[in-house]
């Protein structure tokens, strides 16, 4: 089976992008609606703007929502509804773009190992993701939720298990479980197998989130991609990275299928119907 693979666009390189999605039948993963400034900002008339842009691409449709200062399931309860408010706005503007999943983070507080506070994080997020799920399922989306700091794979898992909704999945960011993870990336895998939905790939120099092309990097992404390959469900795979060049060269590692039988195109966004409240 061909990789779904999905190319992460921000504003200012979105044209570059959906030119690239066209010519390789690819998906784009959104990334101008996950910053404050554009929450807070004219962002309607970006959705006009992106609904134009998205009706060109072939493939599948992603959105990185809000996760600046975001603390989902937070002890105080202003800030936790500060995250519900944003999480729905995030949804909504997702909706009416016609997007398949949205990304969001979990933003465990990695720094603080004791028992406490995890089973504590752990029982306020459980209550904070199921109404947001059903909110997600009510506007026609799926959440997949990601690992940021997160040292162990069953932070989040754990959460996504215990609410076994449709609607809430897992999105493995390969970079972060390297980068922060203190368990081997194997056992990352077997832990989210059944869980994962969606993907952000990209490599770095080993010490920093930077979003570098697979051939940049300290990761081997040969190896990465026949692990993911054997995941029993293979999730969709958004490239991460910062240079549209850098997406295109990383190409060479997947396998995008025989050109007939790639994904089909999306109906346009004037077809669907309008997203509920």
């Amino acid at each position: 089976m061909a990789d779904r693979v999905l190319l992460s666009a921000f504003d200012r390189n979105i044209e570059d992008c959906v030119q690239l999605a066209e010519e390789q039948d690819l998906g784009i993963e959104v990334m101008a609606f996950a910053f404050p400034d554009v929450l807070d900002g004219d962002w309607k008339s970006l959705v006009v703007k992106y609904r134009k842009l998205l009706r060109r691409v072939p493939g599948m449709l992603t959105m990185h929502g809000p996760f600046m200062d975001m603390a989902p399931g937070s002890p105080d309860q202003r800030i936790n509804q500060i995250c519900v408010e944003r999480y729905q706005q995030g949804i909504r503007i997702a909706a009416e773009l016609g997007i398949e999943v949205i990304v969001f983070h979990a933003n465990f507080i990695a720094a603080i190992h004791t028992l406490e506070y995890r089973l504590g994080w752990h029982n306020r997020n459980v209550y904070f993701w199921a109404p947001m799920a059903d909110f997600a399922r009510r506007n026609g989306l799926t959440i997949a939720v990601e690992n940021m700091w997160e040292y162990d794979p069953y932070i989040i898992a754990d959460v996504v298990r215990e609410i076994a909704h449709p609607n809430l999945g897992l999105c493995l960011d390969v970079g972060h479980a390297h980068l922060f993870g203190e368990v081997p990336f194997e056992e990352w895998l077997k832990v989210i197998e059944p869980l994962i939905i969606h993907s952000h790939m990209n490599n770095n120099n080993g010490k920093v989130d930077v979003h570098l092309g697979f051939h940049q990097g300290v990761l081997d992404y040969t190896k990465i991609m026949e692990q993911m390959r054997g995941l029993s469900t293979p999730p969709s795979i958004a490239l991460e990275m910062d240079d549209v060049e850098a997406m295109r060269e990383s190409l060479r590692y997947m396998d995008l299928g025989n050109p007939a039988e790639r994904l089909q195109r999306r109906p346009l966004l004037s077809s669907m119907a309008p997203p509920e409240g």
